[in-house]
C-alpha cells in the first residue's frame, strides 16, 4: 500500500482562474508557467491554460517540450538566453527572449537567422533586479533595432510593489517616460497589477500566482476574488498518541502539552515539501475540521492536534493546504509565501488529477 500523501491538481480550477484573468483585461495573456508551473506540472498546466496567448518560462528545455507537444503560442524565456548555444534552440523552436543586459545583445551575433527573433527589452524601472537602467534604454533599443537578427521588440518591466501599499505609480511613470519615444507592444502587469491597476495592462499581461488559485495580496483572499485553489496537498493520520501535561512532542520538544491531550501523526514532512520552519499553531484540517500543527516538522512526519476532534484517528484525512484551507494561511503562519510552498512540492509526492 503506498504512503497516503498526495497532491491533487484541479485542472478545471486552473482553467477557471485563467478566465478570471481574461475577464479582467483586454490585453493578451502571457501565462507564467516557470518552475514546473509553480510546482503543478508543466505540461498538465499548459493543457489547462491552452487558451492563453503565450507562456512565460525560464528554462529553454521547458520551452522545447512545449513546442514539441504542439503548442504554437508565443513562448517567452523570462531571463532570455545564456550563451551562444542557446540561440540555436531559440531559432529552431521560434522562441521569444527577454534581453536585459548588454552581454546578451553582443551574443545576438551568433543567432543563426536574419530578422527572426522577437525580443522583449527589459527596462529596470525600480525593481533593480534585471533590466537596462533608464539612461541605457535608448542605446539598447538602437542596438536591437539595427541588429539583423531582431524581428519585433516588446518593451517590458516588472513591478516590485504591485501587491503592497506603495503600489506601482512610481515605476509606471518612469517606464512610460523612458519608452514614450518608441512604438511597439508593452508588458508590465503581473497578477497583482492585473487585478488592481488597469492602467498597467498594456498589450501583454503576465499572470502567475493567481492562475494557481492564490491571492497576490496579503489582505485580500483568493476566494473573495473568485479564484479557486489548484493544488491540494493531503495525507492521512498514521498513528495517534495520548499526552499528559508536560509531555513534549517531536525533535527538540518544540511543543510541550499543558494538559492531557491527543495528537495525530501525519505522513507528511519537509522531504515532501512541507516547511520545516512552520511553527506551532499553523492551520490544518482533519476530516474537514480546522485544527493546528504541533511540534517540529520532521523529514517524513508531522504532528496535529486532535484534542477537539474525538472522531479523528488513524486513517483520517488531513489537508495541509488547498481545498478548504487556503495556502496563503499556511504560508503566512510559516513566515513565507504561497509561491514557495507550491514550488517546494517534491517529486516523491504522487500527483493525481
Amino acid at each position: 500500500m503506498p504512503r497516503p500523501i498526495q497532491a491533487h491538481i484541479d485542472l478545471n480550477a486552473l482553467e477557471s482562474n485563467l478566465h478570471i484573468a481574461r475577464r479582467a483585461t483586454s490585453a493578451r495573456i502571457m501565462a507564467v508557467i516557470k518552475a514546473n508551473a509553480y510546482g503543478h506540472g508543466l505540461l498538465r498546466a499548459a493543457e489547462a491554460l491552452a487558451e492563453a496567448d503565450g507562456f512565460a518560462l525560464l528554462d529553454i528545455q521547458d520551452a522545447v517540450r512545449l513546442r514539441e507537444a504542439g503548442y504554437r503560442q508565443t513562448l517567452l524565456l523570462l531571463e532570455g538566453f545564456f550563451d551562444a548555444q542557446d540561440l540555436a534552440l531559440v531559432a529552431e523552436y521560434d522562441l521569444s527572449c527577454v534581453v536585459h543586459s548588454v552581454w546578451q545583445i553582443a551574443l545576438l551575433d551568433a543567432y543563426p537567422r536574419r530578422a527572426a527573433l522577437d525580443v522583449w527589452l527589459k527596462v529596470n524601472s525600480g525593481m533593480n533586479r534585471l533590466g537596462f537602467a533608464p539612461g541605457r534604454v535608448a542605446e539598447a533599443m538602437e542596438a536591437l533595432r539595427r541588429h539583423a537578427a531582431v524581428r519585433e521588440i516588446t518593451l517590458m518591466s516588472h513591478f516590485s510593489d504591485a501587491d503592497e501599499a506603495r503600489g506601482v505609480s512610481g515605476q509606471l511613470e518612469l517606464f512610460n517616460e523612458v519608452v514614450s519615444a518608441y512604438r511597439g507592444a508593452r508588458s508590465l502587469a503581473n497578477s497583482a497589477a492585473l487585478l488592481r491597476y488597469p492602467a498597467t495592462h498594456g498589450d501583454w499581461v503576465r499572470p502567475g500566482i493567481m492562475l494557481y488559485g492564490a491571492s497576490p495580496f496579503a489582505e485580500v483572499s483568493a476566494q473573495s476574488m473568485g479564484l479557486k485553489p489548484v493544488m491540494t496537498l493531503s495525507s492521512r493520520i498514521i498513528a495517534t498518541q495520548d499526552l499528559s501535561a508536560g509531555d513534549r512532542v517531536g525533535y527538540g520538544g518544540l511543543f510541550c502539552a499543558d494538559r492531557a491531550m491527543r495528537i495525530g501523526i501525519v505522513a507528511c514532512g519537509y522531504a515532501d515539501g512541507y516547511p520545516r520552519h512552520a511553527p506551532n499553531g499553523t492551520p490544518m484540517r482533519v476530516d474537514g475540521q480546522q485544527t493546528q500543527l504541533l511540534g517540529r516538522v520532521s523529514m517524513d512526519m508531522l504532528y496535529v492536534d486532535l484534542s477537539a476532534l474525538p472522531q479523528a484517528g488513524v486513517g483520517s484525512e488531513v489537508v495541509l493546504w488547498g481545498a478548504g484551507l487556503p495556502i496563503e494561511l499556511v504560508a503566512a503562519a510559516a513566515g513565507t509565501i504561497s509561491y514557495e510552498l507550491m514550488c517546494a512540492l517534491t517529486a516523491r509526492v504522487p500527483v493525481r488529477m
